[in-house]
């Protein structure tokens, strides 16, 4: 029963739109209408810069990490991935938007990857910061860090239900960025800038 409510409260709070409810809390708009239309950090960054973007990166992380930790800590490794992946679902699939179009849970898997497998965690973290920084593509960054996700948690021996997750979770951030992938094919992704964003982008 424990494990059960651990996942299902891990779907919760990965429901949890911030990325939306605070833009509009704080700016009064729908985040939704602008930009990308993403509820994710990344738009949120693009739209309103880094002091509502960081914020937002942070309680994204939070989601998957949180009911990680506590699956792992209460119920062991196995229940600590599935209440992460009940987070990135719920990112992905918001109870509290009805099931409509949320994030596409890199921060997410971030954040159920450094509760499960920390080193793992941080060498994603690197690979991520430097490909970003080389290229200004975050779709970039996180298709290839999603595709070392599984590696590193092997190198680090963690144990069978992590590097599995570690599979999954890249099939899925790859499959929500197939439009990304289009759009840099085509020459025609958006590049992040690192100041405030004057008109929408998209990403």
């Amino acid at each position: 029963m424990a494990a059960a409510l651990i996942v299902l409260g891990g779907y919760l709070l990965g429901s949890i739109p911030f990325g939306l409810w605070v833009v509009r809390w704080i700016k009064g708009t729908d985040i939704r209408q602008q930009g990308s239309g993403n509820i994710g950090a990344t738009n949120v960054w693009r739209v309103y810069g880094r002091k509502l973007g960081i914020p937002i990166v942070l309680l994204d992380v939070a989601k998957g990490f949180v009911p990680a930790l506590v699956g792992l800590l209460v119920a062991g490794q196995l229940i600590g991935v599935l209440a992460g992946a009940a987070a990135m679902f719920g990112h992905w699939r918001p109870l509290y938007l009805r099931l409509a179009k949320g994030g596409k849970t890199v921060a997410t898997a971030g954040g159920v990857t450094l509760a499960l497998a920390p080193r793992a965690a941080g060498c994603c973290v690197a690979v991520w910061l430097v490909l970003f920084l080389i290229t200004r593509y975050s779709s970039i960054a996180s298709l290839v860090t999603a595709l070392t996700l599984p590696l590193f948690t092997w190198v680090f021996g963690a144990g069978w239900p992590v590097v599995t997750f570690g599979v999954l979770a890249a099939v899925a951030v790859l499959l929500l960025h197939k439009a990304n992938i289009r759009r840099l094919f085509a020459g025609t992704e958006s590049r992040f800038e690192f100041r405030k964003a004057r008109r929408p982008v998209r990403i």
